[in-house]
C-alpha cells in the first residue's frame, strides 16, 4: 500500500500472510509473514517492523524447493526478524540495503534468539550483475559472533541467464561454504527452464550436493496464474543410502 503525503516523500507497508508451511504441516493456516510499514523520499526509503533482512537479497539459486541443503549461508542463518530497521537506497546502477534486528528490553530478542546487522550491495554493468552481502549475528547471552559473508554474478546472454554465487559462514573457527551455479532458459515467452546446483562443505564433515532442474508456464490470459514441475537429488546420505531423486508439481496463484 502507497500513499503520497507530499514534499517527494511516500508512506507505504506491507501485511503479508503465507500458507506454505501450513499445507506442508500440521499447522493452522494463518501465519504472519510480514507486518512493516515505512517511509521513502527520493532514492532513499526508512522501514521497520516484520520483514526480511538486507541479506535476503543475495543468492542467485533457481529451485522451487530446496531440501538437503539452504539456498544460501544467509538462508541458513537467518534472513527475517520481528524488529527490523531497514534503510533501502536505489541510486542509478547500484542498490544499497541496510538492517538492523533489534533485541528487546529483556535481552530476548522477538522471534529470533539474537541480534543481526546486515549490508547488501549490488549492481550492474553491461549487462553483469554483481553483488556483495555481509551478515553479523550474535545470539542472547553470547561474546562471539556469527559472520556470513557472499559474492555473486549473473550474466543475461540474452538466450539464457548464467549466475553464480559464492558464501561462507565462520562460527566458533569453524567455517561452513557454500556454492551455487544456475541458468535459466527463456524457451518461450510463456515457458522457463531452470538447471542448477549447489555445494555445502563444512569442516570436519562431509560436503553435500544437490541438483535441479525445473520449468515453469504461465499462462498468457491469466499472468498471476502459472504451473510448474521440478526433479531434484543429492547426494547426502540417509542411514546408509543416498537420498532418494524428489519430484515435485503443482500451480501456484498470485493474488
Amino acid at each position: 500500500m502507497l500513499t503520497i503525503i507530499g514534499n517527494d516523500m511516500t508512506a507505504f507497508g506491507r501485511l503479508d500472510f503465507g500458507f506454505k508451511d501450513a499445507a506442508e504441516k500440521d499447522e493452522n493456516g494463518s501465519n504472519l509473514e510480514e507486518a512493516f510499514v515505512g517511509l521513502k523520499y527520493g532514492v532513499a526509503s526508512f522501514s521497520f517492523g516484520k520483514q526480511n533482512f538486507a541479506s535476503d537479497e543475495f543468492g542467485i539459486e533457481e529451485a522451487i524447493e530446496v531440501e538437503t541443503i539452504d539456498e544460501d549461508r544467509f538462508d541458513d542463518t537467518g534472513t527475517d526478524g520481528d524488529d527490523t530497521i531497514r534503510i533501502d537506497i536505489e541510486l542509478d546502477n547500484v542498490y544499497i540495503a541496510a538492517s538492523h534486528e533489534m533485541k528487546t528490553t529483556d535481552g530476548a530478542s522477538s522471534g529470533i534468539d539474537g541480534e543481526y546487522y546486515d549490508l547488501f550491495v549490488a549492481t550492474e554493468v553491461a549487462g553483469l550483475e554483481l553483488a556483495a552481502a555481509y551478515q553479523q549475528a550474535r545470539a542472547y547471552g553470547t561474546a562471539e559472533s556469527l559472520d556470513t559473508w557472499g559474492l555473486s554474478a549473473s550474466y543475461d546472454f540474452g538466450f539464457m541467464n548464467l549466475a553464480a554465487d559464492y558464501s561462507s559462514t565462520d562460527e566458533d573457527s569453524v567455517e561452513t561454504t557454500q556454492y551455487n551455479v544456475a541458468a535459466v532458459f527463456a524457451v518461450a515467452s510463456t515457458t522457463d527452464v531452470a538447471v542448477g546446483m549447489g555445494n555445502k562443505e563444512e569442516d570436519n564433515a562431509d560436503d553435500i550436493t544437490e541438483w535441479y532442474a525445473n520449468v515453469t508456464y504461465k499462462f498468457p490470459a491469466a499472468k498471476n496464474v502459472s504451473v510448474f514441475a521440478e526433479i531434484a537429488q543429492s547426494d547426502e546420505e540417509q542411514g546408509t543410502e543416498d537420498a532418494d531423486m524428489g519430484f515435485l508439481a503443482g500451480m501456484r496463484v498470485k493474488f
